[in-house]
């Protein structure tokens, strides 16, 4: 099987070299990966790191202008040949290990799409975890997933995760509108709308603070996730 990760990069110089060296390494046995960068328009030193990393080992796509995280992803996508996609950040939150615990139920056929969980813990109030801005998110994303499920009529905990492996073919015939964080509602609705059922196995992250570049924001884009939710509920 072949498996497209694709990783969205906007500004990420400090941590870009690390997460491609870690996702190269990781080895799953059955599984051919394809590695698709795509820089969003960064301004700072990531794109001069990628070309000095430039390697057959990923393929990088540069985007003119930044987009939003969305538009990074689908880029990716167009470009890629895997018959699974899966998504990548950069930032060091996740850890590609998990990558390989993710595709199992794929591999023995037992699911479709998969889901990496980062929510059946609760935070350990510590660190970032017990800022006011980590609360405030997380505690958005269970409310997000919860209206997640009953808007969907399946139980999903946590519809903001960035490890969303699912195939491709699930996007055949699917306008995808999303240009920002919007892409995580909407792809979510889209995939629960065509009939996929999605597994969700727990996974661990290292939460990174706002004043170490993290860029989506609880309020702003957790009530655009909510308009989409509705959204594409109702409409295509």
């Amino acid at each position: 099987m072949k498996l497209s990760i694709i990783i969205p990069v906007y500004n990420e110089g400090k941590t870009v070299e690390e997460i491609l060296k870690k996702v190269i390494n990781e080895k799953i046995p059955g599984v051919e990966k394809e590695i698709i960068v795509v820089d969003d328009g960064s301004t700072d030193e990531t794109r001069e790191k990628l070309n000095k990393l430039q390697s057959k080992s990923f393929k990088t796509i540069l985007q003119d202008k930044n987009q939003g995280k969305g538009a990074a992803v689908l880029a990716g996508i167009k470009n890629s040949t895997g018959e699974y996609i899966i998504i990548q950040d950069a930032d060091l939150e996740y850890d590609p290990k998990f990558i390989r615990q993710l595709i199992k139920p794929i591999l023995e056929k037992k699911s479709k799409v998969v889901y990496g969980t980062r929510i059946k813990r609760l935070p350990r109030l510590a660190g970032e975890e017990k800022t006011f801005r980590f609360l405030l998110h997380y505690f958005g994303n269970r409310f997000l997933s919860l209206v997640t499920s009953i808007l969907y009529g399946q139980w999903i905990t946590d519809m903001e995760t960035c490890y969303k492996l699912f195939p491709k073919v699930a996007l055949n015939g699917v306008r995808m509108n999303a240009k920002g964080f919007e892409f995580e509602p909407e792809i979510t609705a889209k995939l629960l709308k065509r009939g996929y059922k999605i597994m969700e196995l727990p996974i661990e992250v290292k939460p990174r603070g706002y004043e170490e570049g993290k860029k989506i924001s609880a309020v702003k884009d957790g009530s655009k996730a909510i308009w989409y939710l509705f959204k594409y509920r109702f409409t295509d």
